[in-house]
């Protein structure tokens, strides 16, 4: 599966388009890792524990994604995006989008 974020894929020609499709999740945050989050807020730096989360949210979210390209016979997912919004104190939702299509 080809995932972009351009509207085309270099090399290719869209010969189909199958549709909208996305993938979230929505992850809390650990105790532990708010903890220490809190007590690096005050030195600086990064919080590697969040990075992780995120990092692993948005994998999940892009494999979701996928997989519903998959199901509508896509081979690649063009002008694909992600977005961030708080659900709830201390829960995220990671959201990723695109259109799939058919390329050649």
């Amino acid at each position: 599966m080809i995932v972009v974020n351009t509207e085309t894929v270099a090399g290719h020609t869209v010969r189909e388009v199958k549709g909208l499709v996305q993938g979230n999740t929505i992850r809390a945050k650990h105790v532990g890792r708010d903890i220490m989050a809190g007590l690096k807020n005050l030195v600086g730096g990064e919080l590697k524990g969040y990075t992780e989360l995120m990092t692993e949210a948005r994998r999940e979210a892009m494999e979701r994604m996928i997989a519903q390209a998959q199901q509508l016979g896509a081979n690649a997912v063009v002008n694909a995006r992600f977005t961030t919004s708080a659900v709830s104190q201390g829960a995220a939702e990671l959201y990723a989008y695109g259109t799939a299509v058919v390329v050649e």
